[in-house]
This record gives structure tokens, C-alpha cells and sequence, in this order.
């Protein structure tokens, strides 16, 4: 770029020989003494080596020459001032490029260079060049870094050194060098050549905003060069963003590249994958420009926990829709990723059922730490800790901890951590693999907040947990098309520990993702979830071994619907363990559960093992509605008794409530007992009897009594002893023997033959 070919500009002073009116004795601004009849200056018409020149005697301590015109200073252009000098006479002295710098309304512009480099003269009649570059930036070989608040400039030179030499000296030359400085093609603006430094300290927030508006409105792209730029301000930039050196900014303040918004460039802003993702995340939930931040399939290797509030600092609530997509975050192994573990005495009391009160060491005890102890059940995390009060609240109830007893509270580190906001609502995540390398979790959701999305995206290896909810910030979230892919599998189901994802709030959805020997794939409070089209597959290498619940559904009323999944050497385990009281009062029992049309499966299991567990952590509960319909169960490598059971650990169902339940159209394989209900028993009495005893038992789900007679039906005719017809029909009577699971056919008269009953454990309605 020259700005004499492009924009026609004249920057060479005129030359002596045309008027030393123009040449200022002083700083050459106007009304400054000029050399037009000085005593001390004299045009010399033809000297041998520079023709016509001027002739000047040094009389001061600094003898100025300075042209009165105004030479511009435009950004991004470089000038280079050129002098050729000699000594005739007397004393030697030194001789320097000079300037006075001008900005709006004349104002003199001070803080910045006006000398260039001295050169000496040290011979009569050798001619030394001196010369110094201008211009805004502060670029490598620039002597007089003006910035961009100076507007023109007054140039030439200066006598230093003793006094009463002669010298003479050649037209003065300006130029512009920007071509020297810029590259041949220039479809961008340098930061530089608009004053930034890009020392690491000096603020450069102006010069890149004064860049970036020169960059945007000439459609070229904003070109930060090599350097280390500060930005003690919010800046957005409008033009497209190249990066060969990088910004650092406090942590309070912002970069928004508005036509740049991914992360390879934040990671080259900022000079790593790391810091620039959580530059980006700041950017995305602070500006509107964008809904989502594209990783560009970029790997980010991450050293620590991802904190993502405190990335952004000045929200702790969030809910407007942002996605982050198509990229992968890998732990890189190291101490940040060991989980924190405090142990503390506290005290529960059932009627404040989310408060653990007394905590001793409450100081040591964060926000998301996990909580076990005596009497308390799965997945419960600390959702407050208010260390004045002593006090700490809980995600859910605990079923059997009233009293004073010591807890361990232990927090995981997790990738991506949201648990510092109070609430965030809307978040997506999509196409993202997360790789835990059995060092870290991977997802934190924060407190509260509804509709966290994860779709099309990979949580390997977790060490503890690969999405977990410390509260109601799972209200409404879909996972979708997701698998998650465990670090244990080498170990014995018993013995692994990590637990897929969690969730506490309502409307939870669930569909085809795929997990892989984990101890849980999911624990899940609350109600009214749709679980669809998922596989999830938890064998071990042991001989009839021991197989954990693949879903563990806890709460009464679910509302909860189990459709369409493959279910592998895992089970279903419904329980009420997130109750301060578990027995059974006035509130709703175990019911709104439908299972249909999934495919259940074990291997090498010992025969006890079933796939539906209902486990009543108090008394007095029974089930009042559930639908299990249209299922295949089938084990390999040997027999299993049942596909249910009722675990008693605690307490047993109330067989004398059940009601509504149905166990239809499903298949069985390998299963020693079939099971429905209502239940078609095939009886035949072989003798003459008045009484029949029907005994459907086996045949009845969760060891249900035989309640109800829907429906009896001769299959040939009913006889007496001596083959003679019957015609009366027999009244019922239910629940009889010692387990109540029997019928009574009750005849007028001694009769023989076979029926068909339709017996069922429970009232229909």
C-alpha cells in the first residue's frame, strides 16, 4: 500500500530552494520563527554532492528545522523521514530526525517519541543519512509510535552537541513505507496499526475497537498480530477475527466476535481450547448475536473442572435457549479431578424433611456433594449449604435417618459444571462427546431450571457419574440418541460404583440412548416420564451373577411410561426411598407405571433374579395401578424363577389394597413361572367334591392374593359320582389357604369335571 499512488497524498516538504518561509526555526507549528532571512541559514545553489541544499550554523543547544506544514498521520500508514547531512565547518554535531506531533483543534499530542536515532558526524564533508519511521502502531522498527490520537505531524531535524558548527543539509524526504510493514495482500485491518501494543499490560480495548470499525466498514477482516493484548474492557468485535498473537482479559470481562463466533476462534484469541471455551460459553449467554456456540469437531483438552458460572460471573440465572454442538471435551488426568470428601455430624428431623441441621465442619461442605449415611437414599445432594445457620439443604427427603449421626458428603468434579447457578433453563447440548478416562463425571446440572438438553452425544468412561441432578434442574429434560459408555466394565456388577444420570424434577424424557455396564443406568424421582427406546446392558463375567437395577424409579404416583426398550442383564426397581416417612398414610401408593413392549433380557444369572422389583420402604403400601403389557422376557445360560418380585427388605405390599393392575400379552422364555393377571387356570377335579380348591397363586404377579373371580367356565360337562350332569353353577369364595392366593369352587352337590377360571390379585378398579 502506498497512500501517494492509492489516495494521491504528497508527503515529501518542498525543497529549499523554493522559500525557507516554510521551515520553522521552532516547532513548526504557525506563527513559529522560520528561516526566511535568518542570519544562521543559507541556500547554497550547487554543492557537490547534494546541489541545491540549505546551510545552516548550530547556535543553540537544540537547533530545529521543522516544515510548517501539516504532514497526516493516517492509521495503517507508516512514513519514513529521511535526511542527508554534512559538516562544512567548526564543532561537530549530532543530528536527528525531529517532529512535532498534532492532534484535534492543533493541540499538541505529548507522551509520545518526537526523536528518532542520533547519528554523530564525525569528519567535514561526509555525508551521513539520518532517518526514523512514523506512524500509529507500535510495529517492530518503528521509532515514533504515535497511536491513533495523533492527526499530522510537523517534520525534520535537529542539531544537537556544541555549538558554532556548519552543516549542510539536503532536501528532507518523507515517505510512505507502509509496504514494508503490511503484507501484499491486505484484506485486513492490524490492530496495531490503531495503537494497541500487545505488550500484555497496556490496556489495547480502544485500539481494537477503533480496528474493528475501520475493519467493518471496508469488509476486510480484523487482524490481531503477534503479541499479547490485554483487554481491560468488554469488546465486541463486528469484522471477522484472524488471530497469530492473543488477548488475555480479567475474568469480569467479555469478547464477543460477533462473525466469529466458534471455538477455534476463541481458542486462538485466547491461546488455548480450554480458556477460549470458556471465553465463548461467556460470550453465548451475554450476547444475542448467536444460539449457539459450534465447536467445530475441535478436541478441547480439559486440566480441571469446567466451572461454566463462573466463566460468565454475572449471571447465576440463565433462560433463553443456547446450544453448545459438534465437539469433544477429554480430560487430561491430574489432582483437580479427585472428588472432595468431608465427613460431618448433623442431625435430621422428619418434620423439616430437606434439612440436615447441626452439621459440624459445614464450611468444608459444597453445593452438589453427595450425601450417604444411614437411612438415606440414593442420589440425595446437597442443594444449599448456609454455614451461618449451620444448616444444609437437601435435594430430597431422607427415609429412615431421624436423629444425630455422622455423614459423608462427597462432591465429584465434573467436565462441564452448571451447578454454580442458581438456576438455567433452555441449555442443549448436541453432538458432543465427553471423555471422562476414568478421571472425572461428566455433566452437573445446576439447581433449579427446566429443559436441559443433551441429543447425539457420547459420556465415556465417567469416574462417578456421567449426568447428574442436585435438584429440580432436570425438570423436563430430554436426553436423546445419547450412549453412555462406562469404565468398569471389567468389574463385577457389585463392585462398580458409577451411575449414568440422575434426576429429581417431572417430565423427564429418555429415548434411544444406549449405556453399557454401569451399576445404575438411571436413577429417577419424580413423575411423569417417558423412558422410550433405550438399551441399557449391565452383565459381568461371574456364574450366576449378581445383576443391579438398570432403572431405579423412586416415588409412588409416577405417571411414568417404559416403552420400546431393551433391557439387559438389568432390572427395574421401584421404590419410595426419598420419603422422610415411607409408611403409607393418606398420600397416593405405588401406581401410573406402564411397561409395554420392551425386550427384557439376562444371561448367566442366578435363578432369583427378576426384572420388575417393587421395594416399599415403609409399611401399608400396595399398588394401585400399573400396566405390564406386550413384553418379552427371556434369560440364557439357565432358568430364572419369576420376571417380579416384591423385595421386603423393609416391608411387604398390602395384597389386601392391590387393585387395577394388569399383566397381559407377554411372552416368556426360559422363565420357570409364568405370570398374569387377570390369570386363565385351567382346574380339573378329578373326584366327586362340593368343594374345589383352585390354587392360581404361582401364576399371580408380586405374590398377589387371589382377590377376584371375573369369570369361571366349564370346559365339558360337570358331572356327579356316577357321571350324571350337573347344571348348578357353583358360588366362589377368594383368598383362601394359608398364603390366600387359593380359590373355592362351592358345588350343590359332589361334582367332578374341568373349568376354566379367570382369577385376579387385585380389584379391577
Amino acid at each position: 500500500m502506498n497512500k501517494a499512488i492509492t489516495d494521491g497524498l504528497v508527503f515529501t516538504p518542498p525543497q529549499f530552494e523554493n522559500g525557507l518561509d516554510v521551515w520553522s526555526a521552532g516547532d513548526g507549528t504557525p506563527g513559529s520563527p522560520t528561516y526566511a532571512g535568518s542570519p544562521n541559514a543559507a541556500l547554497v545553489p550547487a554543492d557537490q554532492d547534494f546541489g541545491g541544499c540549505l546551510e545552516l550554523l548550530k547556535n543553540i543547544t537544540t537547533t530545529k528545522l521543522r516544515y510548517m506544514g501539516d504532514t497526516p498521520i493516517l492509521p495503517g500508514c507508516y512514513l519514513r523521514i529521511r535526511a542527508r547531512v554534512k559538516a562544512m565547518s567548526g564543532n561537530l554535531p549530532a543530528v536527528r530526525i525531529a517532529a512535532w506531533a498534532g492532534g484535534a483543534g492543533g493541540a499538541h499530542v505529548t507522551g509520545v517519541t518526537e526523536t528518532g536515532p542520533s547519528v554523530q558526524l564525525t569528519a567535514y564533508g561526509k555525508v551521513e543519512t539520518v532517518e526514523a519511521i512514523v506512524g500509529t502502531g507500535a510495529r517492530t522498527g518503528v521509532n515514533m509510535a504515535w497511536g491513533t490520537g495523533t492527526l499530522y505531524g510537523h517534520f525534520g531535524i535537529d542539531l544537537t552537541g556544541p555549538n558554532g558548527g556548519v552543516v549542510r543539509i539536503d532536501d528532507i524526504e518523507i515517505e510512505d513505507v507502509t509496504s514494508a510493514f503490511l503484507r501484499t495482500m491486505m484484506d485486513w485491518v492490524d490492530v496495531r496499526d490503531y495503537g494497541a501494543k500487545g505488550d500484555g499490560v497496556t490496556d489495547d480495548s480502544a485500539a481494537f475497537d477503533a480496528a474493528d470499525a475501520a475493519a467493518d466498514a471496508t469488509g476486510r477482516d480484523l487482524f490481531v498480530s503477534e503479541g499479547t493484548y490485554f483487554l481491560n474492557a468488554d469488546v465486541t468485535l463486528e469484522a471477522p477475527a484472524r488471530f497469530e498473537g492473543k488477548v488475555t482479559m480479567p475474568a469480569n470481562r467479555r469478547l464477543s466476535m460477533t462473525r466469529s463466533f466458534d471455538l477455534p476462534s476463541y481458542a486462538a484469541a485466547f491461546g488455548s481450547e480450554e480458556e477460549g471455551f470458556k471465553k465463548a460459553f461467556q460470550a453465548l449467554l451475554n450476547f444475542s448475536d448467536h444460539d449457539s456456540l459450534d465447536l467445530k469437531g475441535r478436541r478441547i483438552e480439559v486440566t480441571a473442572p469446567i466451572d461454566l458460572q463462573a466463566s460468565v460471573s454475572n449471571k447465576t440465572t440463565f433462560a433463553t435457549r443456547r446450544v453448545i454442538r459438534n465437539g469433544q471435551f477429554n480430560v487430561i488426568s491430574g489432582s483437580a479431578w479427585n472428588p472432595t470428601v468431608v465427613t460431618s455430624q448433623a442431625s435430621y428431623s422428619t418434620s423439616n424433611p430437606t434439612t440436615l441441621t447441626g452439621v459440624a465442619n459445614i464450611a468444608n461442605i459444597t453445593v452438589g456433594a453427595l450425601v450417604e449415611g444411614t437411612g438415606v437414599g440414593r442420589e440425595i445432594y446437597v442443594k444449599a449449604v448456609n454455614v451461618g445457620a449451620g444448616t444444609l439443604t437437601l435435594s430430597n427427603p431422607l427415609y429412615g435417618a431421624a436423629g444425630t449421626q455422622v455423614y459423608t458428603f462427597t462432591r465429584f468434579k465434573y467436565v462441564l459444571d452448571f451447578g454454580g447457578f442458581d438456576s438455567l433453563s433452555q441449555m442443549a447440548l448436541e453432538n458432543i462427546d465427553i471423555q471422562c478416562n476414568g478421571e472425572a463425571s461428566g455433566i452437573n446440572l445446576a439447581p433449579s431450571g427446566i429443559v436441559f438438553q443433551i441429543r447425539d452425544s457420547f459420556i465415556q468412561n465417567p469416574k462417578n457419574r456421567g449426568i447428574t441432578s442436585m435438584g429440580t434442574g432436570c425438570q423436563g429434560m430430554m436426553i436423546d440418541r445419547c450412549q453412555f459408555l462406562s469404565a468398569e466394565g471389567p468389574l463385577l456388577a457389585q463392585d462398580r460404583v458409577s451411575i449414568a444420570f440422575n434426576t429429581n424434577g417431572n417430565d423427564v424424557k429418555l429415548r434411544n440412548c444406549r449405556a453399557v455396564n454401569f451399576r445404575h443406568f438411571g436413577i429417577m424421582a419424580g413423575a411423569g416420564s417417558l423412558i422410550v427406546g433405550n438399551h441399557f446392558f449391565q452383565a459381568d463375567s461371574a456364574p450366576a451373577g449378581v445383576r443391579l437395577a438398570g432403572l431405579v424409579l423412586i416415588g409412588t404416583d409416577l405417571r411414568t411410561a417404559i416403552t420400546g426398550n431393551s433391557i439387559d442383564n438389568a432390572f427395574i426397581e421401584w421404590t419410595n426411598e426419598h420419603e422422610a416417612d415411607p409408611d403409607f398414610f393418606s398420600q397416593y401408593s405405588f401406581g401410573g407405571l406402564t411397561i409395554t413392549g420392551n425386550v427384557f433380557t439376562v444371561s448367566d444369572s442366578a435363578p432369583w433374579f427378576s426384572w420388575i422389583v417393587v421395594k416399599p420402604y415403609g409399611s401399608g403400601h400396595f399398588i394401585q395401578s400399573l400396566n405390564v403389557t406386550a413384553n418379552a422376557f427371556k434369560a440364557f445360560n439357565g432358568n430364572i424363577d419369576r420376571v417380579e418380585k416384591v423385595d421386603t427388605t423393609f416391608a411387604p405390599l398390602d395384597n389386601s389394597r392391590m387393585r387395577n393392575i394388569w399383566f397381559e400379552g407377554n411372552t416368556f422364555t426360559a422363565v420357570n413361572q409364568v405370570i398374569a393377571n387377570p390369570v386363565i387356570y385351567e382346574f380339573t377335579q378329578g373326584s366327586a367334591a362340593s368343594t374345589w380348591t383352585v390354587n392360581p397363586g404361582a401364576y399371580l404377579p408380586l405374590g398377589g392374593w387371589a382377590r377376584t373371580v371375573e369369570a369361571m367356565v366349564p370346559q365339558g360337562a360337570i358331572t356327579g359320582p356316577a357321571g350324571e350332569r350337573r347344571s348348578d353353577m357353583p358360588y366362589v369364595d377368594v383368598e383362601q389357604g394359608a398364603q390366600k392366593q387359593n380359590v373355592t369352587l362351592n358345588w350343590l352337590a359332589a361334582s367332578k369335571g374341568k373349568v376354566r377360571v379367570s382369577v385376579r390379585m387385585d380389584s379391577p378398579y
